[in-house]
């Protein structure tokens, strides 16, 4: 569920990346690094260095160090046509433990609250805190997005989503469902929306009144999946000829 990071949440998540004893400028670069990983992993090491502008043993140096924390994992690319024979090229993913050196630091208040919120008055009000919440977000985007022809929103939302930190992508839908996937890589409120699933119904819903068009949730980090994935349904054909995605 979208919102702003406290601040601090930057340098948290170096110092939880880099580990104590390090040098500031290299727990940054080592951040850095740490948050390429999470919203475009999983990536190889020459596609962080081209990123980052590091030679290949200053990559090597900070994943290592990233390993070893536990901050990411390491994954083997699918043998492709292209590729032909030889190794499989190594790929780089965040962890659990890694995604949660971004999550915010008030988790444990804030499901508090919530719990205190959900006894005294009633899950109904969890939900309508939920849309209140979204509301905020809504009045930002949706005057930017209605002015926008239908199958320019998806990605006008995606720069949305992305300018406030949460690695937001697009892609194609699979197979016979069509229209778009709306991807998000990062969410702070993760873990509380693991106990308030209001949290991400009230993010759906507004998605669905900004688009102007019916989405379904299909994954959630919050529910243990890699990313927030949403389906939005297609309203009008692709493209094809400027080879964009579109409604």
């Amino acid at each position: 569920m979208p919102e702003s990071s406290p601040p601090g949440a930057a340098g948290r998540a170096a110092d939880a990346a880099a580990g104590s004893g390090v040098p500031r400028a290299e727990r940054d670069t080592r951040a850095r690094v740490a948050r390429l990983i999470l919203e475009h992993g999983p990536v190889t090491a020459s596609a962080l260095g081209e990123r980052l502008g590091l030679t290949p043993a200053a990559v090597r140096r900070h994943l290592d160090a990233l390993l070893e924390e536990g901050m990411i994992e390491t994954r083997r690319a699918r043998p492709t046509a292209s590729r032909g024979r030889g190794r499989p090229a190594k790929l780089f993913a965040i962890t659990d433990q890694g995604r949660t050196a971004f999550v915010h630091a008030y988790d444990d208040l804030a499901a508090s609250a919530l719990s205190f919120l959900a006894e005294t008055v009633g899950e109904h009000a969890v939900s309508e805190f939920a849309r209140r919440q979204l509301a905020d977000l809504e009045a930002r985007y949706a005057p930017r997005l209605r002015a926008l022809p239908p199958r320019e929103r998806v990605h006008a939302l995606v720069e949305a989503l992305s300018a406030d930190g949460y690695a937001a992508s697009a892609g194609k839908g699979p197979g016979l469902l069509g229209g778009i996937q709306l991807c998000q890589h990062h969410c702070p409120v993760a873990h509380v929306a693991a106990r308030f699933p209001q949290l991400c119904e009230a993010e759906t819903e507004a998605f669905a009144r900004m688009l102007d068009t019916p989405v379904q949730r299909l994954a959630t980090i919050a529910h243990g999946d890699g990313v927030c994935t949403t389906h939005v349904s297609p309203v009008k054909a692709i493209d094809e000829e400027s080879g964009g995605i579109s409604l």
